[in-house]
């Protein structure tokens, strides 16, 4: 998640842009996530800005850079060519990180996931994460995907429909679901406005910002299947960390957050996955890790004013066990 900033909307990524670059809670990760040299793991590298921290703290570290978006790839390249010899890209999601060869055989030093989407992508109307008036129903992160929002909106059920919205937190589901499969059958949906229209038309009356929000957020989270590379990613960085490496991830939506906070509970929990009342000695068994942070960390409130879009920001961080 990066700062708040209006682009062109063109997509440009041939010069580097510092606002784009700025990473959310930087202090914060490096002090939770650096530990010794080796390989780290930097699943949504965005722009570049919490790699080129890292990089710059630990000289002997190399990094594993990895994301969704090319475009998101070609910026980090650009803003990690002083590092060209220690980080390696790659256009994939963190959930395939144990494919990579070299994270296989050499383990990971620490992992780093800062979930959401970043100000280049928010602000690129192209892209059609935006609220703001025209834009396209797309919201993909990785644009050589099919699947995109309008084309979700105008073939999915009802019922998927309301279900998609109920997680993500959307006004009144249900009827939001009713809506648009009336609407759609007139004509298809194609911008943002279609999407506002349909929304106030079953509130009956403006919505107000954060309506339109939830609504776009919990679309944009189905459309790229973020809850279930997630809960897939999980466990499979875990396993790949070496022992007394760190996993810090950054989440701005509850229902994520909710999700590194009990997985990281729950593999701190020497008991956990255990049959209830099985007859063992605390000495018999051992957590995975430790928590590093029993609450979410947060950004300050000088960071909040300089970057209104860091304050939905969640760190969490564990430890594998030594």
């Amino acid at each position: 998640m990066t700062s708040r900033r209006r682009s062109s909307g063109d997509g440009d990524v041939h010069g580097p842009d510092p606002d784009y670059h700025r990473p959310v809670l930087v202090d914060e990760v490096l002090t939770y996530l650096v530990g010794g040299p080796g390989l780290y793991l930097d699943g949504t590298v965005g722009g570049g800005g919490h790699a080129a921290a890292l990089l710059e703290r630990c000289p002997q570290c190399r990094l594993l850079a990895l994301d969704r978006d090319p475009e998101a790839l070609e910026s980090a390249r650009l803003r990690l060519a002083p590092f060209t010899d220690r980080v390696r890209f790659a256009h994939l999601s963190f959930q395939d990180a144990e494919g990579d060869s070299e994270v296989r055989a050499s383990g990971l030093a620490g992992a780093l996931l800062d979930l959401g989407v970043s100000s280049r992508q928010l602000d690129s109307d192209r892209r059609g994460f935006t609220l703001r008036r025209g834009a396209p129903l797309d919201m993909r992160m990785d644009t050589t995907s099919t699947v995109t929002a309008a084309s979700f909106l105008a073939g999915a059920s009802k019922a998927e429909l309301a279900r998609v919205f109920r997680e993500g937190h959307a006004p009144r589901p249900a009827s939001l679901a009713a809506r648009i499969v009336r609407r759609r059958t007139a004509r298809p949906m194609g911008t943002s406005d279609d999407l506002v229209a349909v929304l106030e038309s079953m509130l009956g009356r403006r919505a107000d910002h954060a309506e339109k929000a939830r609504l776009f957020q919990a679309i944009r989270i189905h459309v790229n299947g973020e809850v279930g590379a997630l809960r897939r990613a999980l466990p499979l960085i875990r396993d790949l960390l070496l022992p007394g490496a760190a996993f810090v991830v950054i989440s701005y939506h509850s229902v994520e957050d909710r999700m590194v906070k009990r997985a990281f509970r729950d593999w701190s929990d020497r008991y956990a996955g255990l049959p209830p009342r099985l007859p063992v000695r605390a000495t018999e068994v051992e957590a995975r890790g430790s928590l590093l942070t029993r609450k979410p960390v947060t950004p300050s409130k000088a960071e909040t004013e300089a970057n209104t879009r860091a304050r939905p920001a969640r760190l969490r961080a564990w430890r594998r066990a030594a």
